[in-house]
């Protein structure tokens, strides 16, 4: 052990160094370049090696083309929230649940799953959920936890199914098809959106009080058919889903391609339902432009980071630590996937995928788990794994931003303790869709498979 620790001193210092760092609130992008260039001298590595940071900062990341998707796919995200269709398409689902016990909140579920196939921005969702459905839940006398909850786990479904900016972003990463991830990811989102409006079902059944019926004086009155206002609430997410989806699922498109598609449909949209003005467009731009600016930074200081830590041995450390414990091919799998959810509790998505699945996937792409699977469709699988374990990073304490984002809207008229409290049967829900998909591969490779 003591000449382990002398071998991968500066590696592990690295690491120290950037769990310190992260609760000091200093910007983790700033943090991660820093922490890299600080220990490229402390390890006296050469000066000219620095050169290939830069090469793969411009080469792997501001040329590749893939990164165009993310804010396309950012602005599609925001043009939706603002263009009114969440609003109407909530209003419509409670009236077609309204009778149903928990019936808002499967309206809420649902609304995270379509949503979630139209936009991959977390923050958006969970905000537009919390301020559409919150003040509702809670006038409707639902029970804080469980309104909370829905909310705050329904709106990170974005992050998983796609168009997902994690899975573009995995895809550069582990050099894996970004059409197969999508393709992959679709039932397991879905699984879990089933998941919870099974849950929500069960606890209003046991505890009607948490979930109480709908007043038919708070359902919209809309004198529209209810058919005809499924079918026009419906219609512009759909279509919009199977543009950007199908084309890439159809091999039409690239993921660049259908992002484009996207947010072109997103502004056909808002100018349909005549929510398209200069105010909301320069919204939309401005806060796409932070949003990837954010996601640009981050992925920059991260690769810096990554290539001294891995210069320093940590890749090799990484790998001892890993193969030297003996497990077989699911037990190390289910120790990364138990790191992996330790760290999301402290780090952002963005650092651990291209901090730690950079270590850990040419490990994962050696093991023989029995079924018979090649080494790119190993990581395929091994990426959504990894992708529905960091959806939990949302939600998790103490820097889950979901739980930050509903603490905001709520302006203290719900505590932050009930807020963790509330995530607790959501964040089991997830693990349980984690043991399903690892359990049963064919949950995320059939699809692909078919196409």
């Amino acid at each position: 052990m003591a000449e382990f620790m002398a071998e991968y001193a500066l590696a592990i210092a690295m690491v120290v160094a950037l769990l310190a760092g992260i609760f000091t609130g200093y910007p983790v992008a700033f943090l991660l370049g820093g922490l890299g260039i600080a220990f490229a001298f402390i390890g006296d590595i050469p000066i000219p090696f620095l050169g290939t940071v830069g090469s793969r900062i411009f080469g792997g990341v501001i040329e590749n083309w893939l990164m165009i998707a993310i804010p396309l796919f950012v602005f599609m995200g925001l043009m939706l929230e603002r263009s009114g269709v969440a609003k109407r398409l909530l209003l419509t689902l409670q009236r077609l649940f309204g009778r149903t016990p928990g019936g808002l909140a499967i309206s809420v579920a649902i609304l995270g799953v379509v949503m979630a196939a139209s936009t991959g921005i977390i923050g958006a969702s969970v905000v537009m959920l919390g301020l559409l459905a919150l003040p509702v839940m809670m006038k409707q006398g639902y029970r804080a936890e469980m309104a909370c909850g829905v909310i705050a786990a329904s709106g990170t479904l974005g992050i998983l199914i796609p168009p997902s900016i994690m899975l573009v972003l995995m895809g550069s990463i582990l050099q894996v098809s970004v059409g197969a991830l999508f393709k992959a990811a679709l039932m397991p989102g879905l699984l879990l959106g089933v998941l919870y409006i099974v849950y929500l079902l069960v606890i209003a059944w046991i505890k009607p009080d948490w979930a109480p019926l709908a007043d038919p004086d708070a359902v919209d009155a809309d004198t529209t058919p209810l058919p005809l206002a499924l079918v026009r609430d419906l219609l512009g997410p759909v279509v919009l889903i199977v543009a950007v989806l199908g084309s890439i699922m159809a091999g039409i498109a690239t993921p660049t391609e259908a992002a484009a598609i996207g947010a072109a449909g997103s502004l056909l949209l808002a100018l349909a339902m005549r929510s398209l003005d200069w105010a909301t467009l320069r919204s939309a731009v401005r806060e796409t432009s932070r949003t990837s600016a954010m996601i640009l930074f981050v992925v920059i200081g991260a690769t810096c980071f990554s290539v001294v830590f891995k210069r320093l041995g940590g890749d090799y450390m990484i790998e001892e630590m890993i193969t030297g414990t003996g497990l077989g091919p699911y037990g190390l799998l289910l120790l990364l996937m138990a790191l992996i959810f330790v760290l999301g509790f402290f780090l952002e998505w963005i650092e651990i995928s291209f901090v730690v699945l950079p270590l850990v996937a040419p490990v994962v792409e050696l093991l023989d788990f029995g079924f018979g699977l090649s080494g790119q469709a190993l990581l395929v699988w091994f990426a959504i794994l990894v992708a529905i374990n960091l959806q939990t990073s949302f939600l998790t304490p103490p820097f889950g931003y979901a739980l930050f984002y509903l603490k905001g809207i709520t302006e203290g008229q719900i505590s932050i303790g009930t807020i963790y409290r509330s995530i607790i049967p959501f964040v089991v829900l997830q693990l349980t869709g984690l043991a399903l998909c690892i359990a049963f591969p064919a949950l995320v490779l059939w699809l692909p498979g078919l196409l």
